[in-house]
C-alpha cells in the first residue's frame, strides 16, 4: 500500500552520460544554479543602471570561495562522518555542501571585490537577495539524485520512495520518507517570490535590506525543514547544528531590520538662501497683491507731478523770454 501512495520515484539515474562525458547530477545541479543566479543579478544589476558584466567578475571570485566555504561548513559541522576516512573530505561529488557556510563564503568575497571595484556593496546586496534562493533551490535537485538529506518515514502522497542502500540505518524496513528537498525547494522559490514581487514593490526598505529579508526567510525555511530529517548530525545541546545555525539567521535578520526600523530618518536638506529673491518673499506678494499695486500707483503718481512740475517751468521760462524781446523792441523804437 504504501508503495501505490508514493508520489515521488527513485532518481532513475545518478550520472548523466554525454560521449565520452560523465556528468554526475549533483554538480550539474550545482552548476545550473549557479549559471541562473548570475543571470538573475545581471538582469537586477542592469536594470540598475549597471554594467552586468559586473556581476560575471564577480561571480569568478565568489562562486568558487562559496563552494570551498560549502564544503568547509558540512566537514566542520558533521566531521564525524569523515572519522578514518578523511580524503573523503574533498569528494565533494559524494555530496555534501552546507549551504551557510557557501552563502557566508561567497558574500565575504563578493564584499571584498565590490570593495576595491568601489562597487555599491548596499546596491549588491539587494540584487543578489532574489538570486540566492533560485540557486539553491535548483542545487536541491542534486541530493534528489544522490538520495540524500530526506526526512523521516511519511506515507502521505508526495513522500519520496528512497532505494534500501540510500537509506539510514535503523530505517531498512520504510520505503518512503518525506521529501525534504522538496520542501527546501519550494520555499526558496516562494521566498524569491516574495523578495521581487512583494517586499521591493510594497515596502520601503533602505538599500541592502532585502539581503536581509533573504536572511531571515531563508533561515525560518531551513528551520522547518531541519525538524523533518533523519540524516547523522552532530546536536550539540540536545539540537542539530543547522537547528542552531537557523535560529541565529532568523535573530540576526529581525534584530538588524528593527533596528534599521527604529534608527531616525536622515534630516532633510535645507533650503538654498544664496538665491536673489528669497522664497518668503514670493509668499509676501502672492499673499498682499493690493499693497504692490497701491506702490506702483503711488509710483505713477509722483512721476505724473515730476511731469507737471517739468511743464510749468518752462512755461515760464518762455514766458520771460517774450518780456525780454519785448523791452528790446521799445528800447529800439525809443532810440
Amino acid at each position: 500500500m504504501t508503495l501505490l501512495l508514493a508520489f515521488i520515484p527513485p532518481p532513475p539515474f545518478r550520472t548523466l552520460e554525454i560521449g565520452p562525458l560523465n556528468l554526475r547530477m549533483y554538480g550539474l545541479s550545482i552548476a545550473l544554479g549557479v549559471l541562473a543566479a548570475v543571470w538573475i543579478a545581471q538582469k537586477r544589476w542592469e536594470a540598475r543602471g549597471h554594467d552586468p558584466a559586473e556581476i560575471a567578475s564577480l561571480a569568478m571570485w565568489a562562486v568558487p570561495a562559496g563552494i570551498l566555504g560549502a564544503r568547509a561548513y558540512h566537514v566542520a559541522t558533521d566531521s564525524q562522518l569523515f572519522k578514518g576516512r578523511w580524503e573523503h573530505a574533498f569528494y565533494i561529488w559524494e555530496g555534501g555542501l552546507g549551504i551557510p557556510g557557501g552563502v557566508a563564503a561567497g558574500v565575504l568575497a563578493g564584499y571584498i571585490y565590490a570593495r576595491v571595484k568601489k562597487l555599491s556593496v548596499p546596491e549588491l546586496f539587494d540584487t543578489a537577495a532574489p538570486a540566492l534562493p533560485v540557486a539553491q533551490a535548483i542545487g536541491r535537485m542534486g541530493n534528489y539524485f544522490n538520495q540524500e538529506l530526506f526526512g523521516r518515514p511519511s506515507d502521505l502522497p508526495w513522500a519520496l520512495e528512497v532505494d534500501p542502500s540510500a537509506r539510514p540505518d535503523g530505517y531498512a524496513q520504510f520505503e518512503t520518507f518525506q521529501p525534504t528537498f522538496l520542501y527546501e525547494l519550494l520555499w526558496n522559490l516562494a521566498l524569491a517570490a516574495v523578495i521581487v514581487f512583494v517586499v521591493e514593490r510594497f515596502v520601503k526598505l533602505r538599500p541592502g535590506r532585502l539581503f536581509a529579508i533573504y536572511v531571515g526567510g531563508y533561515g525560518l525555511g531551513r528551520l522547518w525543514v531541519e525538524s523533518l530529517r533523519i540524516d547523522p548530525a552532530n546536536e550539540p545541546g540536545g539540537f542539530r547544528v543547522n537547528v542552531w545555525m537557523s535560529i541565529l539567521l532568523i535573530v540576526g535578520s529581525a534584530l538588524f531590520l528593527l533596528r534599521d526600523h527604529f534608527r531616525p530618518a536622515p534630516p532633510a536638506p535645507k533650503p538654498d538662501t544664496d538665491t536673489d529673491e528669497s522664497p518668503s518673499d514670493d509668499a509676501a506678494d502672492k499673499a498682499d497683491p493690493d499693497e504692490d499695486d497701491a506702490n506702483d500707483s503711488d509710483v505713477d503718481a509722483e512721476a505724473a507731478t515730476d511731469g507737471t512740475d517739468e511743464a510749468d517751468a518752462d512755461a515760464d521760462a518762455d514766458e520771460a523770454d517774450a518780456s525780454a524781446d519785448d523791452d528790446a523792441d521799445a528800447a529800439v523804437e525809443t532810440t
